[in-house]
């Protein structure tokens, strides 16, 4: 029977909308879209793309700290941008920053809005933990 462990970041809008940040089921980890929130769930750097994706993969490192797990271990993600032809080199530049010589499967998605007025990124991943770190 596989076991389920779930994290939060611990902000209110997990129970205001009822979901998870991640769960990990057996070898997979399934994280909800990570964006640009403080520590107390307040969203920050509106209409700033470079420093909501900075924050963006902040939390994201904290969620695959929590499993103990790298990025290279990441299978999957998608981005969901806000102006995607503005915003698509920087998301391109930050994404190659970010994963180095690793290459996920990646899906973007240009979006005409997303949760908080101003937020331009949001991103949504898959951990296999079988993989190397």
């Amino acid at each position: 029977m596989a076991t389920i462990d779930v994290f939060n970041h611990d902000v209110p809008a997990e129970s205001d909308f009822g979901y998870s940040q991640a769960i990990k089921s057996g070898d997979l980890i399934h994280v909800s879209g990570q964006l640009s929130l403080d520590e107390a769930g307040e969203f920050r750097h509106a209409d700033d793309f470079a420093a909501q994706l900075t924050r963006t993969y902040d939390a994201m490192d904290k969620v695959l700290a929590h499993y103990g797990v790298t990025r290279n271990q990441i299978v999957s993600q998608t981005l969901y941008v806000v102006n995607l032809w503005r915003n698509a080199e920087a998301a391109a530049e930050g994404n190659r920053a970010y994963f180095g010589d690793h290459r996920p499967a990646s899906t973007v998605l240009g979006v005409t809005e997303l949760t908080f007025p101003g937020q331009l990124i949001e991103i949504s991943f898959v951990v296999d933990t079988k993989l190397p770190a």
